[in-house]
């Protein structure tokens, strides 16, 4: 009887092959992608500090430039060409000092034109009162007669009752007198109230008149007042700066063609990044070295106007008298709070790179990347807020090349 002899299925054998060759691959690969990737750097190209408690002072510093504590700007009122200039700059000027003089025919023109115009008004509104006034001292004159008339009424009555009481007169002529008499009287009560009320009338257009004509007057003399800018003068004492018109040049109404710096003391300006803005107060306090001597200065003003990243801080010096020149500049240490005990590290480039959030700690001949807190910082220290402890070394410099590695090598 034959004997049944079962053959081998040969992908049985090919899969208990590929099982060892697929486990061994995997370990490769997860060993490849577990492994740290490391680099080995000397140490003379890196920056090492140690991590410590200090006192933390938060401060910003600053340059600022010494300029007066108050100024001036000249603008030009009336626009024109430069015809004259009678100072130079930098020099010392009084009040009403001119410096310039401008010239323009049109506006020379338009001012004589609206002169004459004003003026012939003027000349009008008075002949209107004289109109009115002529007026009243014709009714004064109607009245006088009127009166005259009365009077001679009056007398007539006087006379012709007395004689017709005596039956002198005659009913008829009695009559005639009494009826004279009552005429008069209603004439004169009449014209009385007429002229009163015509002089009410009048005395009301003669104070609109004389309102008009003082309108008038004013503006001419605003006029007259405004030809005189074409002289541009100093408004207040002090030193001329910024003042460069040119002979011939035009300038517009506004224009700025310079400055008047009041030389009764000096202050310090200064353009802060805008990163500080909601730090920076009035009265905050700050020092300035000043000829090896830290004088004490404090913020006056904020202008919180941000132009090109920065705003304007204004300063005021403590001491009083200090003998400065405009254009000088100091580094200005300003206090943004109290000293305080905390965990410090020295500031670095590594935070370009980590912006603050991981750093290499260095153990030995090693330097393992670990995560990391920082909090506030002035221009020398990071405050310590998580993930290093007292006495940790740390590398401060730029970490342009260790981006992507977790452990260095220290040679």
């Amino acid at each position: 009887m034959d004997t049944i002899i079962n053959r081998k299925n040969k992908k049985n054998k090919y899969l208990l092959l590929a099982v060892p060759a697929f486990l061994l691959l995997g370990y490769f690969v997860y060993a490849a992608v577990t492994k740290k990737r490391s680099l080995t750097v000397t140490k003379s190209e890196i920056t090492i500090k140690t991590v410590e408690k200090d006192y933390f002072e938060d401060f910003i510093v600053f340059q600022a430039k010494v300029e007066p504590l108050n100024s001036m700007l000249l603008n030009v009122i009336e626009g024109g060409a430069v015809q004259e200039i009678f100072v130079e700059n930098g020099d010392m000027v009084e009040k009403g000092q001119p410096l310039a003089r401008l010239y323009n025919p049109n506006t020379e023109l338009n001012y004589v034109t609206q002169e004459t115009s004003i003026i012939e008004q003027i000349n009008n509104l008075s002949k209107a009162k004289l109109d009115l006034r002529n007026q009243e001292l014709s009714m004064a004159k109607d009245l006088i007669a009127i009166d005259h008339d009365f009077q001679d009424a009056k007398n007539q009555y006087d006379l012709h009752e007395k004689l017709y009481g005596e039956e002198i007169l005659s009913k008829n002529e009695w009559e005639k007198t009494q009826e004279n008499f009552r005429f008069q009287k209603e004439r004169k009560n009449i014209i009385q109230q007429s002229i009163q009320k015509e002089k009410q009338a009048n005395q009301i257009q003669i104070a609109q008149i004389s309102q008009s004509q003082a309108i008038m007057y004013k503006s001419l003399e605003i006029l007259r007042e405004n030809k005189k800018h074409f002289l541009v003068t100093a408004p207040l004492a002090g030193r001329l700066t910024s003042f460069e018109p040119v002979l011939g040049k035009n300038y517009q109404s506004g224009d700025n063609i310079g400055k008047i710096d009041v030389m009764n003391g000096y202050k310090l300006v200064a353009e802060v990044d805008e990163f500080y803005l909601q730090r920076v107060t009035v009265n905050q306090k700050g020092k300035i070295d000043h000829k090896g001597e830290m004088i004490d200065v404090v913020v006056t003003k904020v202008i919180p106007e941000i132009i090109n990243g920065r705003f304007i801080v204004e300063l005021n010096f403590a001491a009083d008298k200090l003998k400065l020149q405009q254009g000088l500049s100091f580094g200005v240490r300003l206090m943004l709070s109290e000293k305080e005990k905390t965990l410090v590290m020295p500031k670095g480039r590594f935070t370009e790179e980590t912006s603050g959030k991981w750093i290499f700690v260095v153990n030995g001949n090693k330097a393992e990347r670990r995560e990391i807190k920082l909090g506030r910082e002035n221009p020398v220290y990071h405050e310590v807020l998580g993930g290093l402890k007292e006495g940790d070394r740390v590398i401060t410099s730029g970490y342009i090349d260790y981006t992507d590695v977790e452990i260095l090598n220290l040679e």
